[in-house]
C-alpha cells in the first residue's frame, strides 16, 4: 500500500482530507512522546533578535552534559533530518545501511547497499549507517555489539554512523561516550522525539572535532532558532522531568502492549515510544483505525506491518481499544 502515510509518520492534513473527517484525531504514526516537555519552563524567548552565539554554546554544553560528550564534539542542527541529508556530502564514499531502516537512511546514499546486520563488516573505507534503537522494528543493539562493529569498521578505515533518535529511553545503550578524536564514529541525536517537541526542529551531530567543524561551516550562521536554543538548553537540564518521563513511557508502553495483545496483535520491539505489529490485514486495519480518526504508520515495502505510537492518556488508549474492537 503506497500512500501519503508510508514515507514518514504524520500527515494528519492528508488524513483529514482523505477521510473527510475534522474529528479530534489521535496521531500514533510518529513515535513522538505524546506528553511533551513543558516549554514554559524555558522562560521568555527573544523573537526580535538573531539567535545569540553564546546561547548556541550554552545549548551544546547542556546537551553535552546530558549525552556524556565534551561540547567540542557536538554540532547543533535544525533537526537530525537535515543533518542526515548532509551526511553524503560531509562523509562521501561507499556506504551500507542496515535494514529495516528509516526511509531517509536509504535516501542519503542512493548508491548505498541495504544490508542485514548479520552480514560481514564490509569493505575498506565503507560507511555503515544504522539506527539504535531501530525504527520501525524497535531492534536494540547492546553497546558491546556496537563496539564490535566499530572495531571492524575502524580496522577497515571506514566509519560507523549511528542514528540514536530514540536512545533517550535507553540511555545505557548510547555509544556517545565513545565519541572522540581519532574515532571513526558519528552519532546523530534527536531532541523532538523523547522531549515530544518535534516542531522545535532540533538535533545534534556528535563526532570528531574536524567533522563537527565541517558541518558547522556548511550550516553557516544561525542554523538553530532562538526558541530551539532556549528550549533545548532548559530541557536537557531538567533531570527530574527526564527521569519521570522515562518511567512514564515504560508504563504507557506496557499498557499499549497489553491492549494490542487483547486484540490478537503481538507487539514487536524494545523501544517504548512505539510498537510494531505484523498482521495479514494491516492495510484494512490502518483504514479502519483512520475512519475512527486514529492515524497509524503503514509501510509500502512491508504491507503486513503497522506501527503504533503511544496514546497520550487513558482517554486516547480507550479510543484505540474501542476502534480495535469494532472490526
Amino acid at each position: 500500500m503506497t500512500s501519503p502515510w508510508t514515507y514518514h509518520g504524520g500527515r494528519l492534513d492528508a488524513a483529514r482530507l482523505h477521510y473527510g473527517s475534522e474529528a479530534d484525531w489521535i496521531d500514533l504514526s510518529t513515535g513522538i512522546n505524546p506528553n511533551p516537555w513543558p516549554v514554559e519552563r524555558a522562560g521568555p524567548i527573544d523573537w526580535a533578535s538573531l539567535p545569540d552565539e553564546a546561547a548556541r554554546v550554552d545549548l551544546e554544553a547542556s546537551a553535552g552534559r546530558y549525552f556524556g560528550v565534551d561540547a567540542a564534539h557536538i554540532c547543533a542542527l535544525p533537526g537530525t533530518e537535515i543533518g542526515l541529508r548532509m551526511l553524503a556530502d560531509m562523509l562521501p564514499g561507499a556506504a551500507r545501511y542496515a535494514t529495516p531502516c528509516y526511509r531517509t537512511h536509504g535516501d542519503i546514499y542512493p548508491a548505498g547497499r541495504p544490508v542485514s546486520l548479520d552480514e560481514s563488516p564490509g569493505g575498506p573505507g565503507e560507511i555503515l549507517l544504522l539506527a539504535n534503537p531501530n525504527n520501525p522494528d524497535g531492534r536494540l543493539l547492546t553497546p558491546a555489539q556496537l563496539e564490535t562493529m566499530l572495531a571492524h569498521v575502524e580496522a577497515a578505515n571506514g566509519w560507523l554512523v549511528i542514528d540514536e533518535a530514540f536512545v533517550d529511553v535507553h540511555p545505557g545503550f548510547s555509544l556517545a561516550s565513545r565519541i572522540g578524536e581519532g574515532r571513526r564514529l558519528l552519532i546523530f541525536r534527536s531532541f523532538g522525539k523523547f522531549f515530544g517537541l518535534a516542531g522545535v526542529r532540533l538535533g545534534f551531530l556528535l563526532g570528531p572535532s574536524a567533522v563537527v567543524a565541517r558541518f558547522r561551516a556548511r550550516l553557516g550562521s544561525w542554523p538553530v532558532s532562538a526558541a530551539a536554543l532556549a528550549i533545548g538548553r532548559a530541557a536537557y537540564a531538567d533531570t527530574a522531568w527526564i527521569d519521570a518521563t522515562r518511567t512514564k513511557v515504560d508504563a504507557q508502553a506496557a499498557t499499549l502492549d497489553a491492549l494490542l495483545r487483547r486484540h490478537g496483535l503481538d507487539p514487536i520491539g524494545a523501544c517504548p515510544l512505539f510498537r510494531l505489529v505484523a498482521c495479514a490485514d494491516a492495510a484494512a486495519l490502518f483504514d479502519r483505525l483512520a475512519r475512527a480518526a486514529i492515524l497509524t504508520r503503514p509501510f509500502a515495502d512491508q504491507p503486513h506491518w503497522l506501527r503504533f505510537g503511544l496514546p497520550k492518556d487513558a482517554t486516547a488508549m480507550d479510543r484505540l481499544d474501542r476502534a480495535l474492537s469494532n472490526g
